[in-house]
């Protein structure tokens, strides 16, 4: 199976909220082989990869506002004494 149908299938489950074994036939892969194909993209870091050449290319063509963005942090209290 292409690469290109199998995102397409990844792309319809995170996008609709779709369970695996919900997906449609119309893509032509069955629910296991997207989903293993997912799980080989993730543990690869295939997403984060992706994700940077996006912000790349949309930084390089001037279309990010970066005013729009947010900064997410978790602060954890030391239970053993740590600084």
């Amino acid at each position: 199976m292409d690469d290109r149908t199998i995102l397409a299938a990844i792309v319809y489950v995170a996008t609709t909220g779709c369970a695996w074994r919900q997906l449609p036939p119309v893509f032509g892969a069955s629910w296991q082989t997207v989903h293993r194909r997912f799980t080989e993209w993730s543990t690869a870091r295939a997403w984060a990869k992706l994700y940077r050449i996006l912000l790349d290319e949309l930084g390089a063509r001037g279309e990010l506002d970066w005013s729009r963005c947010a900064i997410d942090s978790v602060s954890v209290r030391a239970v053993k004494g740590g600084s």
